[in-house]
């Protein structure tokens, strides 16, 4: 298969039972999410959870690290080079404090900010030339307090926001796989609204 149409998507979290669910793990509920609707399922792997997928003559992988968020970088990288997937045809989704619950926003590239997982990526790859969307879970915590906000769980009342967030999301990332970044893009950044 010609490689510009082949995808690596990868979902940030942590992958013992006791995160499920929690906002840190909004990475993994999307590509969950994404698996579902690819009618595929996941089997353990190398460094990760690992399902393929075909989608108008795209062919899919999907991971969900089990390195550990900090650690993520190894896990990228491995599939990468196992699939033959390059930068610019990879999609990492992670949470984001500094967006409002819900909200997502797809670049082509960019720096990790204080997201661990990301930092990770960037430092093993050597670069921070490759797409990601980020989902909003909001900062609504005390001082000091942001370790126990992101391994906690979605407010009820956040829940119908995140849950439609995950559906823009899936067809965002299915947008990127058939039609580019661009359009992509154009697509998720401006489906947003409470």
């Amino acid at each position: 298969m010609d490689d510009s149409r082949k995808f690596l998507i990868v979902g940030l979290g942590n992958a013992e039972d006791k995160y499920a669910g929690t906002r840190h793990n909004i990475g993994f509920e999307v590509v969950n999410a994404l698996a579902l609707k690819l009618d595929t399922k996941f089997d353990i792997g190398r460094h990760a959870y690992v399902a393929h997928a075909k989608y108008k003559g795209r062919a899919i992988t999907l991971i969900l690290p089990t390195t550990y968020m900090n650690l993520s970088g190894k896990a990228v990288k491995y599939w990468m080079t196992q699939e033959k997937i390059g930068p610019e045809s990879i999609m990492v989704v992670s949470d984001d404090l500094d967006l409002p619950v819900g909200q997502l926003k797809m670049k082509p590239k960019g720096g990790g900010g204080s997201h661990n997982g990301l930092g990770h990526i960037i430092e093993t790859l050597g670069h921070q030339n490759f797409p990601r969307l980020r989902v909003g879970i909001g900062k609504d915590f005390p001082q000091g307090y942001q370790v126990d906000f992101v391994l906690g769980k979605f407010y009820s009342e956040e829940r119908p926001l995140i849950d439609a967030a995950i559906e823009r999301a899936v067809a965002g990332l299915l947008t990127f796989i058939t039609m580019g970044i661009e359009k992509a893009m154009n697509e998720t950044n401006q489906t947003v609204g409470n």
